[in-house]
């Protein structure tokens, strides 16, 4: 087999391959020859026709088999010959392929680039330091008391934190609409549960007064019928009744499962809880700071038939969030593209520190993110062994696993000092309820 290879910039390649005509005809005779062993013909006994009636026959079909599993056994040969590492499948560009001839055919494909790493020893990180004090613990308290609020009836106007229950019937140019009537609606003032002009107008009100909103809805409205236009709303408020927060005692433990032990193991509970949580936010500080790292420090050449296999998995999987149903409803691919050369090049990054680390997996760990996995459905047991039995997911635990073991090997090598921090800081607790 004669291979002839040429760079034509970046990371493509491109390969000549001429397959000699006496293999290609050695292989397609050995096959017939099977084949005659089996085939039937009119007029004679099964295996004994003439090979003359049975290449009549069948040559071109098997010509053409041969054909095909050539090109990607040789392929495969030249690449190995060649010592190449194709990252993605080749595009064959046939030139000869008549039988009698040489098998000639160009290869033209893209392949993994040489990775010189950067030391990891050089790599700095910040180690984010926090504990969890007595204090985080009791705002986790009062959130927790702040999910579980208790409403009494008052005689008075309406203001934020109350809940009012009301009656509306919204028209839109005089008409009545999809979804613009309700009967002894609930509206906690202040919790965003309805557009702001509908909130507005139930401010000061009290029990059976009538109140007047016009609202606009936004033209992104998740109601595409209502989405961009304008309505009024004639509104009966029934009721207004005022929040307050249960004492934290027994009973309010009990709520959250807490059955013995009561507001003393409720606390422990929390605590530990949050310490998980703290655990986990310093593990995934530290595992972007080595994600950012490793991209900053170690810039490759990336194949771009590989991003653009991960742009188009990026659509996908967007879209597919999204409720796309066909392929003209999949954002951009511009927006995916830097995110995806991204992805290549650290999963090639990481591949080959694994490579030279000689990481493996480690069973004991992937047996206990399993546990953590089923541990919280009823059926544990059951989901254990569904998961046993998923093949993809396993990889996938196995893949979270492995990377987790990269991150530890790099932080205990790299150069790393620690950042005093807080739990609200880390977690990010209150941040969202505060906005």
């Amino acid at each position: 087999m004669q291979v002839s290879l040429t760079a034509t910039g970046g990371l493509e390649r491109k390969l000549e391959v001429a397959v000699p005509a006496q293999k290609v005809a050695a292989e397609v005779d050995q096959r017939l020859k099977k084949l005659a062993r089996t085939a039937r013909f009119n007029g004679f006994r099964p295996g004994k026709a003439p090979m003359d009636v049975v290449r009549r026959e069948y040559g071109s079909q098997v010509h053409s088999d041969v054909v095909n599993d050539l090109l990607r056994s040789s392929f495969a040969d030249a690449v190995t010959q060649e010592n190449l590492k194709p990252a993605t499948g080749p595009k064959i560009q046939p030139i000869a392929l008549d039988p009698g001839a040489d098998l000639k055919y160009v290869a033209t494909f893209e392949v993994l680039p040489d990775i010189k790493l950067t030391p990891v020893e050089s790599l700095a990180l910040e180690r984010p330091s926090a504990s969890i004090v007595d204090a985080d613990v009791e705002e986790m308290l009062e959130s927790l008391r702040g999910q579980r609020p208790v409403y009494h009836p008052v005689e008075r106007g309406a203001k934020t934190t109350d809940r009012v229950a009301l009656d509306f019937d919204g028209r839109i140019e005089g008409v009545a609409f999809t979804g613009g009537e309700g009967r002894d609606v609930p509206v906690v003032l202040g919790g965003g549960q309805v557009l702001a002009e509908f909130e507005q107008a139930l401010a000061g009100a009290k029990a059976g007064e009538a109140r007047t909103a016009v609202v606009h809805f936004p033209d992104d409205y998740h109601g595409k019928d209502v989405a961009g236009k304008t309505a009024e709303f004639t509104i009966t408020v029934k009721k207004i009744e005022e929040m307050s927060l249960p004492a934290l005692d027994d009973a309010f433990a009990a709520e959250f499962g807490v059955k013995e032990g009561g507001i003393g193991q409720l606390r422990k509970e929390v605590r530990e809880s949050m310490e998980r949580e703290l655990a986990d936010a310093v593990r995934n500080q530290l595992r972007t700071q080595v994600m950012d790292a490793l991209y900053r420090e170690n810039p490759i050449e990336v194949p771009q038939g590989l991003v653009e296999e991960t742009v188009q998995e990026m659509q996908v999987d967007i879209g597919r969030r999204m409720g796309a149903k066909d392929v003209n409803q999949l954002p951009p691919r511009d927006q995916f593209l830097d995110p995806a050369r991204r992805r290549v090049a650290l999963g090639l990054v990481i591949g080959e520190l694994m490579r030279s680390a000689d990481l493996k997996v480690d069973r004991a760990r992937v047996q206990e993110r399993l546990a953590d996995l089923v541990n919280s459905y009823p059926n544990s047991d059951e989901m254990r062994r569904a998961y046993l039995q998923n093949a993809d997911a396993m990889r996938q635990i196995e893949s979270s696993v492995l990377e987790e073991q990269l991150i530890d090997w790099i932080v205990a090598r790299a150069r790393l000092t620690d950042r005093a921090s807080s739990f609200k800081e880390l977690t990010r607790f209150g941040q969202n309820s505060a906005s």
